[in-house]
């Protein structure tokens, strides 16, 4: 790892290593942050279209170069942690409730993506 890279380079890197060693429930918590962070990304759509773009065809459709773009909120590294955090606390939690059901396998296999999350936060700072 690259301790100069951002959050989610090390978590793509993570994601990339935990794939090649098929360890699911590492590739799991990844998968799950990243899908946050991305989420976190989304704009929510205008209330209507720019005049012209519209289909003949279709109602509603957009046609022409980039119409299926949309932008992307940025988030600082700030944010990118925060979120990270906030998986890895509902991964404690989740794993702490199945402990208290008997499954220790499962509360395992949670932590076990709770320190791939936690070291690509830690690298960061």
């Amino acid at each position: 790892m690259h301790p100069l890279d951002d959050i989610s380079s090390r978590l793509r890197r993570a994601l990339r290593d935990a794939l090649k060693a098929r360890d699911a429930g590492t590739v799991s918590a990844l998968r799950t942050a990243m899908s946050a962070i991305s989420n976190a990304e989304a704009v929510e759509p205008g209330p209507g279209l720019p005049a012209g773009t519209g289909s003949t065809h279709f109602a509603g459709a957009v046609t022409g170069v980039g119409a299926g773009e949309a932008p992307r909120r940025h988030l600082t590294e700030a944010d990118v942690a925060a979120i990270v955090r906030q998986e890895v606390a509902e991964r404690e939690a989740a794993a702490g409730e199945y402990e208290r059901a008997g499954h220790a396998a499962e509360a395992a296999t949670m932590r076990q993506g709770t320190r791939a999350l936690m070291a690509a936060l830690e690298e960061s700072g």
